[in-house]
């Protein structure tokens, strides 16, 4: 016969294992919940920081590519402002020496015979009372011809106090010794130099051009006009 003490042990048993059960479907229930309510976000919020990151390296590349498209756009923008300044140098030039041109072969489009368009004189460094000559012709009326000739140099000027005009052996040249020669078809320039004696004072350059089986061409230029730095003296005298 079961006793009293055997009742109530055999109770506390059940009672035990009845909490026992009891607690595991608590524990159950809150695990089922911890990953039915937090596992998705924390799933999502993981896919989302991924993404974010993702679009944040998309967007450093985009700044790099833009820095490097930044660069390469100034030093384009660089070399093509040098260009122009090279283009705009040249230009220049050649609008120099379109003028010059213009001038030699007679800018109002008549035909000229030979001419002396102009002369320019310097010093000689070191050398007193010595210059340098450069005489500039010009010729358009016989086109494609070569015009052929010498040339002979004057100084006049004032020595003392009268007036005296200076050449061949008096500016220093031989006596016998012929002009420089000429040959050209459109202009020419031709140097040479001379030496002018001690106290006097030059006041012009007479320069006479004789062509080849024709008249003489004479052309006296002020000394003042012949000094400066002028390659083509415009106004014939």
């Amino acid at each position: 016969m079961r006793t009293l003490a055997d009742t109530v042990r055999e109770g506390r048993k059940r009672a035990l294992l009845l909490g026992l059960w009891a607690a595991s479907l608590v524990v159950v229930g809150l695990f089922v919940w911890m990953l039915t309510s937090h596992g998705p976000a924390a799933v999502t919020s993981r896919t989302g920081a991924r993404a974010l990151g993702e679009e944040n390296e998309d967007l450093r590349q985009q700044v790099a590519n833009l820095q490097r498209a930044d660069q390469v756009a100034g030093i384009a923008a660089k070399e093509l402002k040098r260009n122009l300044a090279e283009r705009d140098e040249e230009i220049s030039g050649l609008r120099t020496d379109l003028a010059f041109y213009s001038r030699l072969v007679g800018g109002n489009g008549q035909r000229d015979g030979l001419k002396v368009q102009g002369a320019r004189t310097e010093p000689v460094k070191g050398s007193p009372n010595a210059w340098n000559v450069v005489i500039t012709l010009t010729q358009n009326a016989r086109r494609g011809e070569v015009l052929k000739g010498n040339l002979s140099v004057a100084v006049e000027g004032i020595q003392g106090s009268k007036v005296t005009t200076l050449e061949g052996p008096a500016l220093g040249q031989p006596a016998a010794a012929q002009g420089p020669a000429f040959a050209f078809k459109y202009f020419q320039q031709i140097q040479g130099s001379f030496t002018l004696p001690a106290g006097f004072k030059p006041t012009r350059l007479r320069v006479v051009a004789s062509p080849d089986g024709d008249e003489p061409v004479t052309r006296t230029i002020p000394w003042e006009d012949a000094t400066r730095s002028d390659e083509v003296n415009d106004v014939q005298q």
